[in-house]
């Protein structure tokens, strides 16, 4: 508990260092306004800068709502994060402070004359003030933006993707069913249940043939659960709804009283799932039947290429006795699984379904063109990815965590149709 709080301590510390560095920007982008002005806009700032962090601490010693906590925390994340920005503009006036008394130090023979002077002056912002201001305009842009992403609700924007899936050898009785696709619902951080529903009857009015769920089903522990089974329980496809667990449904991320309540936390979202009327599978496979014809569905637990989360996943154990010529359709909630163990070692999967990276909740998408910092952590983070004949598709949400809002990358219903190659 100690070293908690002192870690706390030396990151306050730290901050507070990085507002001292951006209070000098703000005083010299306002240094023409009147002295009285100034003194309010200080005011004005330290007060914010002791509320945000004030704030924080709150939120971690404190039992306080939810909904504030989250609050206080996105509101720090967006502080100083667009503070950052401002840190590079200021380091570079600073350098270039520094070398010219240098070079003054050393070249006092150079002379500037009156009217060279006078013409720069007259012709240019000074270097330090433009330097200044645009570290304060690139602060305020993404300052506005996740401010925007959270106001404009957009994290219920539910959008519709389609995809046809060329598959070889495709059995005949299946060429043109459809699948729907959803991840990542993150019950614990709704708060517009009509607008989840919405998002619901819009899946149900594809009349898929099958869902598929692909993972992350609350956010720390099941009761999240509570005010929204008789919401997603309405979601219906005549040939079954498939789910699969992703790494926030075993309980890692909050403090448990004890083991047995963790894994008593387990066992509720496994009766979730059931009373929802989904096939939950956990290292197995069942097969899709039409007529005399199948194909095969795979799902495991969580599996990730990172140690951050949990490898869980048993490929060997839920592929166990299905033939080689056999159409096989995986679930796995972490996109990292597919390049580190399917196609290294399975190469009869001819396609998986993922979810996990939210696409962080921030990008572009231009048709076909694609933008997230998720790029940079996952190879494969969006959409639709091939190696030879095995492909994968990553969902990016239907819905969100931490940060309440999204932009760019809206939330996600894909919908598939399969055909034959």
């Amino acid at each position: 508990m100690e070293n908690r709080i002192f870690g706390l301590l030396i990151v306050c510390v730290f901050l507070i260092g990085v507002d001292f560095y951006v209070w000098e920007a703000i005083k010299t982008t306002f240094n023409k306004l009147r002295t009285k002005r100034i003194s309010n806009i200080q005011v004005a700032y330290w007060l914010i800068v002791i509320m945000t962090i004030a704030g924080v601490f709150l939120g971690i010693y404190f039992s306080i709502n939810r909904g504030l906590r989250t609050f206080l925390f996105v509101w720090f994340f967006i502080h100083y994060f667009s503070k950052f920005f401002v840190v590079p503009f200021l380091l570079i006036d600073d350098i270039k402070r520094l070398a010219t008394w240098i070079f003054s130090k050393r070249n006092k023979e150079i002379i500037i004359t009156e009217n060279s002077l006078q013409t720069l002056a007259s012709n240019t912002i000074p270097r330090s003030e433009f330097l200044n201001k645009a570290g304060i305009i690139m602060a305020g842009l993404p300052f506005v933006g996740l401010n925007f992403g959270i106001l404009s609700n957009n994290v219920y924007d539910y959008k519709i993707k389609r995809r046809k899936i060329f598959i070889d050898n495709l059995p005949p009785a299946f060429d043109g069913i459809t699948i729907g696709q959803i991840s990542d619902i993150h019950a614990g951080s709704f708060d517009n249940k009509i607008a989840v529903q919405g998002g619901v009857d819009l899946l149900n009015s594809e009349k898929c043939d099958v869902i598929f769920f692909t993972g992350d089903l609350v956010n720390d522990q099941t009761k999240e659960m509570s005010d929204y089974m008789n919401v997603f329980d309405k979601v219906k496809a005549p040939m079954g709804i498939y789910s699969i667990f992703g790494n926030h449904d075993y309980g890692d991320y909050k403090k448990w009283p004890s083991d047995t309540a963790k894994k008593q936390n387990l066992k509720d979202l496994v009766k979730v799932h059931e009373r929802l009327g989904w096939n939950l599978l956990r290292n197995e496979h069942r097969h899709l039947n039409i007529g005399s014809e199948s194909i095969a569905l795979i799902g495991v637990e969580n599996w990730s290429s990172s140690s951050r989360f949990p490898k869980k996943g048993r490929l060997d154990l839920a592929s166990k006795g299905l033939e080689a010529n056999e159409i096989q359709l995986l679930l796995s909630h972490d996109p990292s699984h597919w390049r580190a163990q399917v196609i290294k070692d399975y190469p009869n999967i001819d396609m998986m379904f993922a979810g996990h990276t939210h696409g962080m909740q921030f990008g572009l998408e231009f048709g076909d063109y694609q933008w997230s910092p998720a790029q940079y952590v996952y190879p494969e983070w969006s959409g639709l990815y091939q190696q030879a004949h095995q492909k994968l598709y990553i969902n990016v949400g239907y819905g969100f965590l931490g940060y309440p809002g999204r932009i760019g990358i809206l939330p996600e219903i894909t919908i598939f149709e399969l055909k034959r190659a």
